[in-house]
């Protein structure tokens, strides 16, 4: 495996993918990240969200981005000879790594937009995803005045945050060594046959967020002993965490991070 010049290689060196092998035995094929069941318990960890202070305008994403298109402010994205503008709708959301949005915004709780919209934070027989709150959304695109969670990769500081509570759950503290996998996809290639794995210490997880190679926080980080693993699917907007009763109950109860249990995902 060769390695790209990067001042943090040193402490999370690529490693042979088969160190994998268990999280495929136990979760199946990992092309959107590998899910774990209870270990023997589990919590979904939910991607920041947040509102402006001026709070949600009348316009959604979509009928500024069609208003710009009207008067030629952008340009229509035709590929080949598809107009997607034509064909789709600009929700608002995205993939990959997100952070706070600057002044004037706040941290909106999913709780909180549940209780606004009437919609569950997240409904029945479903992770957390593009299908929850339909009520926030007009024709399936969020207002301007928020900005709702990205697929595929934890915010930043819900990153940070979670690195900080499993370091304390974690059988040797910040030396504990981890492993962390990202899926083909976030890597903008399908390389199934070579998955992409880094080792280190969970008191350097930090760094792995602004990796190089991808867009994504890691699609899974465990401790090599397995008392827990996350897995952040490509395709969802939170974050599974699977360990033990005394880490989830943790994460339930932190200020910061906004947790749930989803019996049906469990």
């Amino acid at each position: 495996m060769s390695e790209e010049p990067n001042p943090t290689s040193s402490l999370w060196p690529l490693v042979p993918s088969e160190v994998t092998g268990w999280l495929l035995e136990l979760c199946g094929d990992g092309i959107t990240g590998f899910m774990p069941p209870a270990m023997p318990d589990a919590v979904w960890v939910l991607n920041a969200m947040y509102e402006h202070n001026l709070g949600p305008a009348d316009v959604s994403y979509d009928e500024y981005h069609q208003a710009r298109l009207a008067d030629g402010s952008v340009q229509p994205h035709v590929v080949g000879s598809i107009d997607l503008d034509a064909v789709g709708i600009a929700t608002g959301g995205g993939l990959g790594r997100a952070q706070h949005p600057g002044p004037g915004w706040r941290r909106l709780r999913w709780a909180e937009l549940a209780g606004r919209s009437g919609d569950p934070v997240v409904p029945d027989g479903l992770m957390p995803s593009y299908r929850c709150f339909p009520s926030a959304r007009k024709g399936g695109s969020w207002p301007l005045g928020m900005a709702p969670p990205t697929e595929g990769s934890l915010d930043r500081e819900t990153w940070n945050r979670l690195i900080a509570i499993l370091t304390q759950f974690s059988p040797a503290g910040p030396d504990t060594r981890c492993l962390a996998y990202y899926n083909p996809m976030t890597l903008g290639a399908i390389e199934f046959d070579n998955l992409h794995v880094r080792a280190g210490r969970i008191g350097d997880a930090e760094i792995l967020y602004d990796r190089s190679e991808a867009d994504f926080s890691p699609s899974n980080l465990w401790a090599d002993d397995r008392s827990w693993v996350l897995c952040t699917d490509y395709d969802l907007w939170g974050t599974k965490v699977a360990g033990p009763p005394d880490l989830i109950n943790a994460l339930l109860n932190d200020s910061e991070i906004e947790a749930v249990r989803l019996p049906w995902a469990h």
